[in-house]
């Protein structure tokens, strides 16, 4: 799911692969352009490599930085391998700067229709009553629509 939410983050933002290099340098991690080639392969193309969850984690810090800014007192980037699908979500919004009308903007795009609530479950703390984990579906389709509000396609240009 990794190399998805990298590659679809690539094409959403229009970032070439030595901009994703300066990004992940923006959380101390070195990477390189061939590594990144790499990452951004399908699993089933020669040279594949998987994208951990400590570089996945390192590159939405580095987007978040790149994107907003350092901010005051923050803690340098860590490596987290355990970085689940909430967390992700959550990065983005954070990167991206998108309020929840925004977010749910981007799920109708995708034809995926969410409520505030159901949103916001997903941005509630681990045990927590009403956290809800967030599924590798729900972000496919939130990717879907952020490609599609960042760059729609010719169809809907028409």
């Amino acid at each position: 799911m990794n190399n998805l939410v990298l590659r679809r983050l690539r094409y959403a933002l229009n970032l070439r692969e030595a901009t994703i290099a300066e990004i992940f340098q923006l959380a101390d991690e070195k990477v390189t352009l061939g590594h990144i080639t790499n990452l951004l392969k399908k699993e089933q193309e020669q040279g594949f490599a998987e994208c951990s969850g400590a570089q996945m984690s390192l590159f939405l810090d580095g987007l978040i930085i790149q994107l907003r800014g350092v901010r005051e007192g923050a803690p340098a980037p860590q490596k987290d391998a355990t970085i689940n699908n909430n967390m992700i979500l959550k990065k983005i919004r954070i990167a991206l700067e998108l309020q929840e009308d925004d977010m749910l903007e981007i799920m109708n795009i995708a034809d995926f229709k969410f409520s505030k609530s159901e949103l916001s479950a997903f941005f509630r703390k681990v045990g927590s009553r009403q956290y809800k984990p967030c599924g590798d579906q729900m972000l496919r389709n939130f990717l879907i629509g952020l490609c599609e509000k960042k760059r729609p396609s010719d169809k809907d240009a028409k």
